[in-house]
């Protein structure tokens, strides 16, 4: 992950109060919340939240509700949602998976 986009990530954790950081040696971040109570939607929500499809995208004034498509995606994008606030971190940390999630071991 490019230390920019990283650090940008950290900020963004940081200002919604999800991490704290600590400047100096030995400093670093830390999270803020119970991991049995944070969930992947809260990091995603601070840090790319999901858009969800309220009105019609192409602006037509006909549409006065989601046509059959955009109702669709919308759906698929209420059960991303639905998915991501059913995990909490604590649930990643302690999986029995031998895949670490964003690490690559040599």
């Amino acid at each position: 992950m490019p230390r920019r986009y990283l650090t940008r990530v950290l900020q963004d954790l940081a200002a919604e109060g999800l991490v704290s950081s600590r400047p100096g040696p030995g400093g670093g971040y830390e999270l803020t919340r119970d991991i049995d109570k944070l969930t992947i939607l809260d990091v995603v929500n601070t840090v790319a939240p999901i858009e969800r499809i309220r009105s019609c995208p192409l602006g037509l004034k006909s549409h006065t509700s989601l046509c059959p498509l955009h109702a669709e995606l919308d759906k698929a994008y209420a059960a991303t949602e639905a998915a991501f606030a059913g995990v909490t971190i604590r649930e990643l940390v302690e999986s029995a998976s031998p895949i670490h999630p964003l690490c690559d071991s040599i």
